[in-house]
């Protein structure tokens, strides 16, 4: 029965001692500090456009839910914004060609007047 008890009491000191030292009761001047939030390390390049290594090398950090929501937020706007530049881009080229090839057929085609 000594034995049952004095188990009791060590259990009861040690429940005791990790509970002040995880609420702050220790040395320390609190609770245990928070972590940082991971971060992206390697975002996307901001002075340059972005190309397939960069996507693919793209690699967001995890939390408890998943990825930060901002983080990915970001690239996809990113990403997003850079896709519509570029399909601008292709919109405006194909346009120009079109009318150069236009251009280039109205001036190589002979006039049925000149035929005669």
């Amino acid at each position: 029965m000594v034995m049952f008890f004095f188990l009791v009491v060590a259990l009861a000191v040690v429940v005791a001692a990790v509970t002040l030292a995880v609420v702050g009761g220790g040395e320390g001047t609190g609770p245990l500090p928070e972590a940082a939030p991971e971060r992206l390390l390697d975002p996307l390049p901001p002075d340059r456009p972005v190309d397939r290594a960069d996507v693919e090398s793209l690699r967001f950090p995890l939390t408890v839910r998943g990825y930060r929501m901002a983080d990915v937020d970001d690239a996809l706007g990113r990403l997003g914004a850079e896709l519509a530049e570029r399909d601008a881009r292709i919109a405006d080229l194909e346009s120009a060609l079109a009318g150069a090839r236009a251009a280039h057929v109205r001036l190589t085609k002979p006039d049925p007047e000149d035929q005669r």
